[in-house]
């Protein structure tokens, strides 16, 4: 009687997801059919539940937001899921669509599941991700268990010093939405044969977008926004990945993130060979390769680079304590994302409304954020341009507490916020 007792759903469901897990890995052949009622399951729904509540998010085309099933009790909500499910009554909303305006004028769409779909997708994904996470590459790093962004920018920043000279940089046009759905169905059943399951990821990729009151559905494409479309994309685009682990690693190193990717050459001959071999692989996919975005970058000189998940990528000349001249990667945060970075400082402290708030109520807001980018884009060669967006952060403050103060020239509060902001803890990125 000595065995912890597994208590919280959460513990239930993740001994649940090592043993698909393990199941998988001892067979790579093998075809799961009895998942379904794993899904519904009730701790399955709870830690399903969870994970959604703790991603926050808008209502759907429902208006349902997660306030309201808080309010009406978490309970119900779920065991109304559950028996849709277990009596095949249930069937997925369109997706709501959003538009996010981009810095270049153009809009990005964003799709939003209703709260239900997004928590029986993220019971499916908790049940079906094991499985595929056993036959993905080591080459790939977005949107994966344990995985970060991080991981791949260490990758490729070794490969470059490994006298990796050319680059390809690869951009997929619309890659969420045009995966072909027939194709990606063939490669879930290559490890999935439970019916139930197929057809409610059939029901997912088929149940449109509405967009000013009309829904449109599409052969093509992933729901964007919905919980189980990353790990859709990642089944799509490994087929991708192992491909190139068996016909093109000899030619050069590959690091992917979700859709973007890049394959580090030693020659100018391997690239050209290599981007041969990926173009003929995403059509095979039905695929596209953007057409000014996809490029080779040669790196030797050091005159060109290339910017991968937010940061920038160059090899500069270095010497040796003997006098050597060698070249180096360095990598230091990209232009775009100085301005992101500049954009939230002044979206937060520039508009007249945000003077009523106190100094301490915008550095509580601000601290997490400035940590996450000390921790993600602090490299050695960062430095300069951290403490070009420290003096930001410090003069936003100050126009800020000038126009609170209403003083006519803020330059003259400088010490005073310095001060202030030392007395209540504003973190710096460097």
């Amino acid at each position: 009687m000595n065995a912890k007792r597994l208590t919280t759903p959460k513990e239930k469901v993740q001994q649940l997801q090592e043993k698909l897990g393990h199941a998988a890995k001892e067979n790579k052949k093998r075809k799961f059919h009895a998942l379904y009622d794993k899904i519904y399951a009730w701790n399955t729904l709870g830690e399903a539940w969870n994970r959604v509540r703790a991603n926050k998010g808008a209502a759907g085309v429902d208006g349902e937001t997660l306030a309201n099933i808080e309010k009406i009790g978490v309970e119900a909500f779920l065991h109304d899921c559950q028996k849709q499910l277990e009596q095949g009554n249930y069937h997925p909303e369109p997706v709501r669509r959003q538009y996010i305006p981009k810095k270049d004028g153009k809009q990005r769409p964003l799709g939003i599941p209703t709260v239900r779909d997004r928590v029986i997708q993220m019971a499916t994904k908790l049940m079906i991700e094991p499985i595929f996470e056993t036959d993905f590459q080591e080459s790939s790093y977005g949107f994966r268990p344990k995985r970060s962004a991080k991981q791949a920018l260490d990758r490729i920043r070794k490969a470059c010093n490994r006298k990796g000279n050319w680059v390809i940089d690869v951009d997929i046009q619309g890659y969420f939405d045009n995966i072909n759905q027939e194709k990606l169905m063939k490669l879930v059943e290559m490890r999935i044969n439970d019916r139930r399951v197929l057809k409610l990821i059939r029901k997912w990729l088929q149940a449109g977008v509405m967009e000013e009151g009309q829904v449109r559905r599409s052969d093509l494409g992933t729901p964007q926004g919905g919980v189980i479309s990353p790990l859709l994309a990642n089944i799509y685009l490994n087929y991708f990945d192992v491909i190139w682990e068996r016909h093109g690693k000899a030619l050069g190193e590959l690091t992917r993130y979700a859709d973007d990717f890049v394959v580090v050459c030693k020659t100018k001959k391997d690239a050209d060979h290599a981007f041969k071999l990926i173009r003929a692989i995403m059509e095979r996919l039905e695929l596209t390769l953007h057409p000014t975005k996809t490029r080779i970058i040669g790196l030797w000189t050091g005159e060109e680079g290339f910017d991968f998940l937010g940061m920038h990528h160059r090899k500069t000349k270095a010497e040796t304590s003997t006098g050597k001249i060698y070249y180096t990667t360095q990598q230091w945060l990209t232009t775009k994302a100085e301005e992101r970075i500049r954009e939230v400082v002044k979206e937060r402290l520039a508009p007249p409304r945000m003077r009523v708030i106190s100094f301490a109520d915008h550095v509580k807001w601000l601290n997490p954020k400035i940590q996450g980018w000390r921790n993600y884009y602090y490299t050695s060669y960062s430095q300069l341009k951290l403490a070009k967006l420290d003096w930001y952060i410090l003069q936003r403050f100050t126009r800020w507490y000038a126009k609170k103060r209403q003083r006519r020239r803020w330059m003259s509060s400088f010490h005073e916020v310095k001060f202030i902001a030392k007395q209540v803890g504003l973190k710096t990125l460097l």
